[in-house]
């Protein structure tokens, strides 16, 4: 039996001593140097300047690209925006039309209440584009939004209130479609 504890604890050793040798060797071969001529040298320089170069023109053509997708995308938003205020300008003339129309038949007349329907609907069709009208009567005349094109004075209103608006301005967000045609006061 002590024969026995003798051989296990020959072997423990052996087991134990093992993997300190083996933890030794490592070290000793990072510690280990190696000698590198001027010209290896003066290659591994060049290769890390050429590295650096390739690396840097990658990150350029990388931003280049983000940028190109960056403005497509603007691009394609401003032509979108630009196509829908044409299309929506040409359309305004069938609103003046469709209002002088209203104006002109009797108010229980049928032929008024058609019109009136068909108008609606146009009003509808202009709301869910983002067309709003300009709220211009009583409101201060703005050379931004309004084309004076009378002027009256009438102590009893304001300096530069609209008195009358002849044709209805438009605005598509905060875009102005068309500028309304007032009468302005004072």
């Amino acid at each position: 039996m002590a024969k026995r504890d003798k051989s296990q604890s020959a072997e423990e050793k052996e087991k134990t001593t093992a993997p300190q040798e083996e933890a030794a060797q490592p070290a000793e071969a990072a510690a280990e140097t190696f000698t590198v001529t001027r010209e290896q040298m003066e290659q591994l320089e060049n290769l890390a300047a050429a590295m650096d170069a390739e690396k840097d023109k990658y990150l350029r053509l990388a931003a280049e690209y983000d940028n190109y997708r960056k403005r497509t995308a603007r691009e394609k938003e401003s032509t979108y925006a630009d196509a829908k205020t044409t299309t929506v300008r040409e359309f305004l003339a069938v609103y003046d039309n469709l209002e002088r129309g209203v104006s002109q038949y009797e108010v229980d007349s049928p032929h008024r209440q058609g019109v009136e329907m068909i108008f609606k609907q146009f009003k509808e069709i202009l709301a869910k584009l983002g067309v709003t009208e300009m709220d211009a009567l009583g409101k201060p005349f703005d050379p931004e939004l309004h084309n004076a094109v009378m002027h009256i004075e009438d102590p009893a209103l304001g300096e530069n209130v609209i008195t009358e608006v002849f044709q209805q301005g438009f605005m598509l967000g905060e875009k102005v479609l068309r500028v309304a045609i007032v009468k302005v006061a004072n």
